[in-house]
């Protein structure tokens, strides 16, 4: 069953992220009790969480969440301007982080509560 948008965007409220602002297809988010954001990209109505580059290194075990998928590659946008910048299709650096789908809301719960583990210092399968 595919997730949505509103779905989404309600779940990470009763997950106490805070939205800061939305920009085109593109909504930026902060983790519970942090100053660490991610974004919520819509991509033909699939919703799908970006994440700064700096989380390669736990990326088989984000991958390995039940109902979470890595997308292939660096997803770039200017909107992103929290993340880091590197060159891509032009002369221009842009800004690039990990994109990640899920199959459903259990998925996107589990992926952001690893994600606060590992900024809070904890193993994600504890």
């Amino acid at each position: 069953m595919a997730i949505h948008l509103q779905q989404t965007t309600e779940l990470l409220t009763e997950l106490q992220c805070r939205s800061n602002f939305n920009i085109k297809n593109l909504t930026e988010y902060m983790l519970p009790n942090s100053k660490e954001a991610f974004y919520l990209h819509v991509d033909n109505q699939i919703p799908q969480l970006i994440i700064r580059p700096a989380y390669e290194v736990f990326l088989p075990d984000l991958s390995a969440l039940a109902g979470v998928k890595h997308k292939q590659g660096y997803f770039h946008s200017a909107e992103m301007t929290r993340f880091p910048t590197r060159i891509f299709k032009s002369a221009k650096p842009i800004h690039y982080g990990l994109a990640f789908k899920f199959t459903d809301l259990a998925a996107v719960t589990l992926f952001i509560n690893s994600l606060v583990k590992i900024i809070n210092g904890e193993a994600i399968n504890s």
